[in-house]
């Protein structure tokens, strides 16, 4: 590993760490016992900020003329926070009006014709305004830090919604600029899942994308490690929010983390282990609830000896495709099926074919699905099943599958050596009827 910033730790904190006031004060605590090291902090916006922003871009898509009042809402909530850590003549204020500024010319207009490039122009406001605001109350607690636009670091090409990184141009920004700053003072505050294009737009790394964020910065920076602080202690074998007797991993292997993220476990972005792995930088998943605990550590030398980790994803949707003449489904079809994947920029989680059927479990999202739709029953019939989950298990046992069965029918499933899935509908209990 280069020598370049040796004691470097880069931090992400997303949007449950910052949501309110008492929360940005609790992470400047966690953030007083790093003082005396280089640091770049990557934030995510506030709470549920994000969603609160894809509201305000799809009335504006739909000419809803309550956009603007969606759109203040979301400022309203900001500004209280602002109320509650500084005094009324703070210049964050200016700053922060500022950065909501800089969206609300898309809503002056009228709706983009790309909506994936309108979406990125609004929604990035949520980390431009979180960031200046833990900024400015970093440097009031005594804590000198300096604010940096992540689009002059993260240099993308031009996939709105799921921006492609240029890696040479973003080291390159990243030892220029980041490197004399670290030197100069204490903290670099940045945003996490926005970039830049090559005609200097912004763009959006994809939902969740603050992890990947900070893990291009530890890359490009050789940073000595990485940390995520999150709402749970670590990683666990299944979301606390739906499963009960979960327990922590203290280590994870990289392969381990990939093979998880892939699936679904939503604890790190998908794309966040790669840029790690390739430098052997240690990961830290911790919990900003409690900070002294040891959380999980994510590394190479990690012995694959794990118990069963159960991964849910919902919102999905099991597309059955099929030739309408009842031809074989040929390899020449599924080459021209997976093309129209691509180009509609949809992930496919799971798929069966059979002679004349191709299954695949899709996320369910609308927008991708409809243009997807439209070119692939040109030649394809196509049924469209909802409501419908994915469930993996790694390094599976027979009684967690018999479990996680229970009160479900189950459309598909397969078993490879160490991974467990299947697709299934909630069924509810059939119960005899009361008499009166």
């Amino acid at each position: 590993m280069s020598t370049m910033n040796p004691n470097l730790k880069v931090f992400k904190f997303g949007g449950a760490s910052v949501a309110d006031a008492a929360a940005i004060k609790n992470v400047v605590g966690i953030l007083q016992q790093y003082k005396s090291q280089p640091l770049v902090i990557v934030i995510s916006a506030m709470g549920k900020t994000t969603n609160a922003l894809e509201e305000v871009v799809n009335a504006h898509a739909a000419n809803n003329p309550e956009t603007l009042a969606i759109y203040e809402r979301v400022k309203e909530k900001h500004y209280g926070i602002m109320r509650d850590l500084f005094d009324a003549d703070d210049e964050v204020f200016s700053e922060v009006n500022d950065a909501f500024v800089e969206a609300e010319w898309m809503l002056d207009e009228a709706p983009h014709e790309n909506y994936d490039y309108m979406y990125d122009q609004i929604v990035s406001v949520g980390e431009l305004v979180s960031t200046k605001i833990v900024c400015a109350y970093l440097n009031k607690a005594g804590l000198p830090s300096t604010w940096l636009d992540a689009r002059d670091i993260i240099a993308c090409d031009n996939t709105y919604r799921e921006g492609r990184i240029d890696w040479d141009k973003t080291v390159k920004n990243a030892t220029t600029i980041i490197t004399p700053i670290i030197e100069k003072i204490g903290f670099v505050v940045t945003q996490g899942f926005i970039g830049s294009t090559s005609e200097n737009f912004t763009i959006t790394l994809g939902r969740e994308g603050s992890d990947y964020s900070a893990a291009i910065i530890s890359f490009c920076l050789d940073a000595e490690s990485m940390s995520i602080w999150k709402d749970v202690p670590g990683v666990l074998t299944a979301d606390p929010r739906y499963f009960e007797n979960v327990s922590k991993l203290d280590r994870l292997s990289y392969k381990e983390a990939i093979e998880m993220t892939y699936y679904g476990a939503t604890v790190i972005h998908p794309k966040t282990i790669k840029p790690l792995q390739n430098k052997n930088i240690p990961l830290y998943v911790k919990s900003f609830i409690n900070p002294d605990g040891e959380g999980t550590v994510i590394t190479n030398d990690v012995d694959d000896h794990y118990p069963p980790i159960v991964i849910v994803e919902r919102n999905q949707a099991l597309l059955y495709i099929s030739s309408k003449d009842y031809s074989f489904i040929a390899e020449h079809h599924l080459s021209h099926l997976f093309g129209l994947f691509d180009k509609h920029r949809i992930w496919v989680n799971m798929m069966r074919n059979t002679a004349i059927s191709f299954m695949v479990c899709v996320p369910n999202q609308p927008e991708r699905l409809k243009g997807f739709f439209d070119e692939v029953e040109k030649e394809f019939s196509i049924v469209k099943e909802e409501n419908v989950e994915l469930v993996t298990i790694r390094h599976y046992q027979e009684d967690t599958i018999t479990e996680m069965k229970r009160g479900k029918i189950v459309l598909s499933e397969e078993r490879i050596r160490q991974t467990f899935q299947m697709v299934n509908k909630s069924v509810p209990a059939i119960k005899p009827k009361t008499t009166a």
